[in-house]
């Protein structure tokens, strides 16, 4: 949906305290060199793809980034079409520049790169198999240069207000959705018929919701619910509606209610800052920005480099996502927690970080390959770098719990070793396997979260 004035007011406010604190905290280059004009009316960057980045997020990261270039009479404004935006600027000569943003749905995303009509694709998932084949002329899109973890978000399973439910494990919520409970006195709520509320096809938000609910518990989408393009929308239509449950990302929660998610043999856990940041809650997930590996243009090189700074992060939680910061938290000790990891608990802070690898693999990810540079950051200023750092590695099951303790062990290992890449050296690993699992091991997306590597600092 297009902006409310209310809502462009807020940016502005919220981008200009920002940009206050960059000279503070330092952006890549400071105010970078000109960057070149384009010919003509063209804009200087153009995003197609997932309303969840591209109705908000996207264009106050190009307005923070326009500023950190020099710019000014920055504005964002509503395009012709609905769910499109266009941020203008001016340069110190007085030209106007321009950014185009489309969001109609991660799958448009891909569909611009191959035609050549966007810069970048805004994704709310990972690209699909059948995607990365077909623009594979393009380069290897999964490669680091082309694939961007630019935010982390919740996917929140919200009800109106007035619920008495507050939590739900995923085979409730699976099926729910598939119309199989049509009361929400069978779950112990209110005499209430259900309705559903979803996204449409076109989004990466259902796309996220089918894999790690639906089809996670071989259900389907019931043909009664009512389908939405944007968040924003669903999520006011929630608060309207008693017996309504819908998904939105984090930052569109709005009035509704979300509820605490557990999976497999998890705890329930809401969908709070620290546990997204983590991705330990069952329904986090990361978004993207894609862009072809070779022959970017300067703009979006730079633009790149922007949103995976300390400034362009702090925007990202401005605008109600979770930024890619490291901090440490404190994690309470539970009963049945090994005694190996309880005592860690009593004893040192864990970092909203972790480490993810793909299946069999110690082979550290697109994102994981940038955090440890984050973390290498926060150790170094916090006098962290020697004797402090506990890395507790995690498998999933699968087959072999044996394999999976190996495997755990060795991806913590492999950590240490790029940590100590950089001058920063481990106190102690453990390796886990199976054991402490935050998803359900029954389907791949769950696996991929029980695959991780924490990491504590005393």
């Amino acid at each position: 949906m297009t902006s409310s004035r209310s809502d462009r007011d807020i940016w502005s406010r919220t981008l200009l305290l920002l940009v206050l604190g960059l000279v503070c905290y330092g952006l890549p280059g400071a105010v970078i060199a000109a960057l070149p004009l384009p010919l003509g009316e063209q804009p200087v960057l153009r995003i197609q793809g997932s309303n969840t980045v591209g109705a908000k997020l996207a264009p106050m990261l190009i307005s923070g980034f326009f500023e950190s270039q020099g710019l000014r009479e920055i504005s964002v404004q509503p395009g012709s079409v609905e769910n499109e935006q266009r941020v203008n600027a001016r340069n110190a000569a007085g030209r106007s520049l321009y950014a185009h943003v489309a969001a109609h749905g991660t799958g448009t995303g891909f569909v611009g790169l191959k035609a050549g009509t966007t810069d970048l694709a805004a994704a709310s998932r990972p690209i699909k198999s059948s995607e990365h084949a077909e623009l594979s002329a393009l380069g290897d899109l999964r490669q680091p240069q082309a694939e961007q973890v630019i935010a982390i978000d919740g996917l929140a399973i919200i009800v109106h207000p007035d619920n008495p439910l507050n939590a739900l494990n995923t085979t409730q919520v699976a099926r729910l959705f598939a119309g199989e409970i049509s009361n929400w006195k069978e779950l112990g709520g209110l005499d209430l018929t259900v309705q559903l509320h979803a996204r449409d096809d076109r989004s990466g938000t259902y796309d996220t919701f089918k894999e790690l609910v639906l089809a996670a518990q071989g259900k389907s989408l019931a043909a009664q619910a009512q389908r939405y393009e944007s968040n924003d929308q669903l999520s006011r239509a929630i608060t309207t509606n008693r017996g309504a449950i819908g998904f939105v990302g984090l930052a569109s929660v709005g009035k509704a209610k979300a509820l605490a998610i557990a999976d497999g043999e998890s705890q329930p856990m809401p969908p709070n800052t620290a546990l997204i940041a983590t991705e330990d809650y069952p329904l986090s997930r990361r978004l993207f920005m894609y862009a072809k590996p070779e022959g970017q243009s300067p703009w979006t090189q730079a633009y790149i480099e922007f949103i995976h700074s300390p400034a362009g992060q702090r925007i990202v939680d401005a605008s109600g996502y979770v930024g890619q910061h490291v901090e440490a938290i404190r994690q309470a000790p539970q009963a049945g927690m090994p005694g190996f990891y309880r005592q860690l608990s009593e004893q040192a802070q864990r970092l909203t970080v972790n480490f993810r690898f793909d299946e069999g693999s110690a082979q550290l990810d697109n994102k994981a390959q940038r955090d440890i540079g984050r973390v290498i950051d926060y150790l170094r200023e916090h006098g962290k770098l020697t004797d402090s750092v506990a890395l507790v590695g995690f498998g999933d099951a699968k087959n072999d719990s044996a394999r999976a303790a190996l495997l755990s062990k060795l991806r913590a290992m492999a950590v240490r070793r790029e940590l100590a890449k950089h001058g920063a050296y481990v106190r102690e690993i453990n390796g886990m396997g199976a054991e402490l699992p935050v998803a359900s091991n029954e389907g791949d997306g769950g696996r991929v979260k029980n695959r991780r590597v924490e990491i504590w600092i005393y």
